[in-house]
């Protein structure tokens, strides 16, 4: 995200992926990398707070605590957030992030 490379992330997100922003609005995977490559998203820095991570047999939740420096829609501030992500497995037995969302803390 920091690097802004939209291709990498697009690798990682599954096809159905959404993010949840701290405003509720989900947003879908194609809508929300567009925007990151308009720059209407710009992540300068994500500093990890602490990460916890549950594996279960079908999905692994990693929820992490973060400093998140981005400017989005033209406003730069530091946001504290928790992003809650939630991993499948795909069929090649790779893992993807099925969805994100993020909450203030």
């Amino acid at each position: 995200m920091v690097s802004g490379d939209t291709r990498a992330l697009d690798a990682l997100l599954s096809d159905e992926f959404t993010l949840t922003h701290m405003t509720g609005y989900e947003q879908p995977k194609s809508e929300w990398l567009a925007e990151m490559r308009s720059g209407q998203f710009v992540y300068h820095r994500i500093v990890d707070q602490d990460v916890a991570v549950d594996v279960t047999e079908g999905e692994t939740v990693l929820r992490a605590r973060t400093l998140t420096d981005a400017t989005v829609y033209g406003t730069r501030a530091n946001w504290r957030l928790v992003l809650t992500q939630t991993y499948i497995r795909t069929d090649d037995g790779s893992w993807v992030v099925a969805r994100s969302v993020a909450t203030t803390w």
